[in-house]
């Protein structure tokens, strides 16, 4: 089951990233120093009273004029509404409501997604109360005071928003039926992608709705299996938005991939990967999911034997943080290697959902220990006890150990090569949880 995602909509100086901080919690302020995962983090993880959703920023406007302010908030809106299933609406009770706040607001009654506005930096109802009282003139509802920076209100805020989220939705039919995410730049050749998919005459296709978003899924049929691609090139990009293009793509990416099983990143041949390729990748890494690289318009670049190799060993250096993601050599516009595609997403839905067995995963812990001593610190070794997979997409690994502070990065590192030597998982990322245990506790 996908979750909910909520977006933050507002002008500049409202409180926006304060109130985004105050639901992320100290999450935000952990920075993965991994290359090419995404810094600027605009989307996380929130659970309110057992229900998780993802919250997306779409803050970012630095703008030079009042007509700059509308038109650019207009974009964020639309973003919003284009990916989220419940809007939050941030004003400032200090500035009161002003002209785009109303012009916003009516772009944002029309969506039919709910929105809730919140009035921020009310840090006394006392004082402050009358001045919410004139946001009911935007008519999209009952104003929620708040104060982000003291994290007052935050509970009747959350509150509201889980209200809004789908109660029993019945995805048991197609529970079952991958979905993939084609992600990516723009102008990288995802629609011809998904329009070759669609186009092969061995195919049965039929649309289906996009579950809460506006964009249709495509459920295809290929070689009697099925597959829910969910295409991201479809959302709008009004406007040249210039610098703000890479933030919006990767809204739409978080939004996709969340959805997803696997992610096919499409990368332009003539282009190259670039850094905007590994942040969007950083996203379906974050997330756990199935990653297989699409190098499109194949057919437009001159070869020779070497060529696969030199582009094979650019990507695996920009993307390093995931060398177990596939590789496929494609162009959309001829259909060159289309089923190859498929034959990996299939190799990479296995490896996804493959477990292993308690006994065989310590055979092989038992011999990567015997050929590398564990690390040890001031004396003190880690003993590491046993490991036991608990979960699939991805495939979870327990690790139970002596103490958690002797587990190096480099070492978990080590034990996940082995267990990839011995099970390949191609395509998926492995997860390992380190548990301390005593040895009276085992």
């Amino acid at each position: 089951m996908s979750k909910p995602v909520v977006a933050i909509v507002g002008r500049p100086n409202v409180g926006k990233s304060t109130l985004f901080n105050a639901l992320a919690g100290s999450k935000i302020a952990i920075v993965q120093d991994t290359p090419g995962v995404t810094r600027d983090r605009i989307y996380a993880d929130v659970t309110w009273l057992d229900k998780s959703f993802t919250l997306i920023d779409t803050g970012g406007i630095e703008p030079d004029s009042n007509d700059i302010i509308l038109s650019q908030m207009r974009e964020q809106a639309q973003i919003a509404i284009d990916t989220a299933d419940v809007i939050l609406f941030l004003t400032d009770v200090r500035q009161g409501m002003v002209d785009a706040d109303a012009k916003v607001a009516d772009m944002l009654r029309r969506s039919r997604k709910p929105v809730l506005l919140v009035v921020n930096k009310v840090d006394s109802t006392a004082k402050f109360m009358m001045d919410v009282y004139e946001f009911y003139n935007l008519g999209i509802g009952e104003p929620i005071p708040i104060s982000s920076a003291n994290r007052q209100g935050l509970g009747d805020m959350l509150d509201e928003i889980v209200k809004h989220f789908p109660q029993d939705l019945d995805e048991s039919e197609e529970e079952d039926i991958p979905r993939i995410a084609i992600v990516g730049k723009p102008n990288v050749g995802k629609s011809s992608l998904i329009n070759r998919i669609l186009g092969e005459e061995r195919l049965i296709v039929s649309d289906i709705a996009g579950t809460t978003r506006d964009a249709v899924d495509a459920r295809v049929t290929w070689e009697g299996k099925d597959y829910i691609f969910i295409d991201t090139a479809g959302l709008r990009r009004k406007g040249k938005i210039r610098e703000e293009i890479e933030r919006y793509s990767v809204i739409r990416t978080v939004t996709a991939v969340e959805r997803a099983d696997v992610a096919v990143l499409v990368i332009d041949a003539q282009e190259g990967v670039t850094e905007q390729d590994a942040r969007i990748a950083g996203v379906a890494h974050e997330k756990g999911k199935g990653m297989i690289i699409a190098v499109n318009k194949w057919d437009a670049i001159e070869k020779d034997d070497k060529t696969i190799y030199q582009y094979t060993r650019k990507i695996r250096e920009v993307l390093s943080y995931m060398p177990y993601a596939q590789l496929v050599f494609i162009s959309a516009k001829t259909g060159l290697r289309v089923s190859r595609l498929f034959e990996t997403l299939e190799a990479v839905i296995e490896n996804q959902t493959l477990r292993i067995q308690t006994g065989v995963l310590n055979e092989i812990l038992a011999e990567a220990v015997a050929m590398q001593q564990p690390p040890s610190d001031k004396g003190k070794r880690l003993k590491i006890y046993y490991m036991t997979q608990v979960s699939v997409k991805p495939p979870t690994f327990v690790v139970f150990v002596n103490d958690k502070e002797l587990m190096h990065f480099s070492y978990v590192r080590y034990i996940e090569n082995k267990i990839r030597e011995a099970f390949g998982f191609a395509g998926t990322p492995l997860k390992f949880l380190i548990r301390e245990r005593s040895e009276k506790n085992l």
